[in-house]
């Protein structure tokens, strides 16, 4: 990855009655712009999310989705669908007076990406996706009912454990009840099972002081942003038909645009499954699997061939 850098640009923008969302701008003024989209649903942007990018060939422009970092109000689900982030993309695009920009963006921002470019296919040069995230109802079932559970028992536990046995049958649905309960320790010690469920499987080789931060009070609010959104989304299947983003009719749309997939083989979070159903589907697009990471996008083997693809796009016309 290149070396930290700060923004030259940083501004809001409002985008309806309720929300305004934080950007920045890094790297070259005059360089081709790409636009990073992040994960969670609810994750924000971080700092290291700019050294993905040639900062002498890019110009670098990170957006915080609704309710998400520094976008306010922080954790609202008013206005908040798959739709309106769309809708804010191309705001944004158009705020910048850019025509069109590279795409870049793992887990929900792969989902969030595929539906962008479904929705503006003239105004994607590429699209840089990883950890591939279609929010399936398959998908969800795996990761928050019954298959990553069997890997990971003893996280899993932990994550059961805020919710009453009888609940159980749909978790997704039972942590929505207490991520909005007026409650507020209910609210922020199901905030934190939620966030820790995801720390806990996210990496190959998971640092203990990094489940650490799903403990502590200090990350309290920017967890239940994370974990009330995301929720939100997943209790919506997405806002989306099951399987839309993945509709040969879809697919046709972006068939043109180049493409780059890298796929950790032992992402539990969003399993090569769906990657592999993405290339099945779109045959044309390069893919890659990386036999030795997890989800995270800055394990090494990720990090490596998401800079060697924003490299290669560096200078496509």
């Amino acid at each position: 990855m290149y070396p930290d850098i700060q923004p030259y640009e940083t501004s809001t923008l409002k985008v309806s009655g309720i929300h305004t969302l934080y950007y920045e701008i890094s790297g070259n003024k005059d360089g081709t712009p790409v636009v990073f989209v992040h994960g969670g649903p609810g994750g924000g942007c971080d700092d290291k999310d700019r050294s993905f990018f040639n900062p002498q060939k890019y110009k670098i422009i990170l957006l915080d989705q609704r309710g998400s970092g520094k976008s306010t109000p922080t954790a609202c689900l008013e206005e908040n669908t798959t739709w309106d982030l769309v809708k804010d993309l191309e705001k944004l695009r158009e705020e910048l007076k850019i025509e069109k920009w590279h795409v870049f963006g793992g887990s929900w921002g792969s989902t969030l990406s595929l539906a962008y470019a479904q929705s503006h296919p003239d105004r994607v040069k590429s699209l840089i996706l990883r950890g591939i995230f279609t929010l399936r109802k398959s998908e969800l079932k795996f990761f928050y009912q019954e298959g990553a559970s069997h890997l990971f028992p003893e996280a899993w536990e932990e994550f059961l454990a805020p919710i009453p046995e009888s609940e159980r049958q749909d978790m997704v649905l039972a942590y929505h009840a207490q991520l909005n309960s007026v409650d507020d320790a209910t609210r922020i010690e199901a905030a934190k099972a939620w966030s820790k469920w995801e720390m806990a499987t996210s990496k190959l080789y998971v640092d203990p002081s990094y489940l650490q931060r799903a403990e502590s009070d200090v990350f309290a609010n920017d967890l239940s942003a994370f974990a009330r959104i995301e929720n939100h989304y997943f209790v919506n299947s997405g806002f989306m038909r099951d399987g839309q983003l993945l509709e040969k009719q879809e697919i046709d749309k972006i068939r043109h645009i180049p493409c780059i997939v890298v796929q950790g083989r032992y992402d539990v979070v969003c399993p090569a499954t769906t990657a592999y159903a993405l290339k099945k589907v779109w045959p044309e697009l390069e893919f890659h699997i990386v036999p030795d990471a997890g989800h995270s996008a800055r394990e090494v083997g990720n990090a490596k061939l998401l800079v060697d693809a924003t490299n290669k796009f560096a200078d496509l016309e």
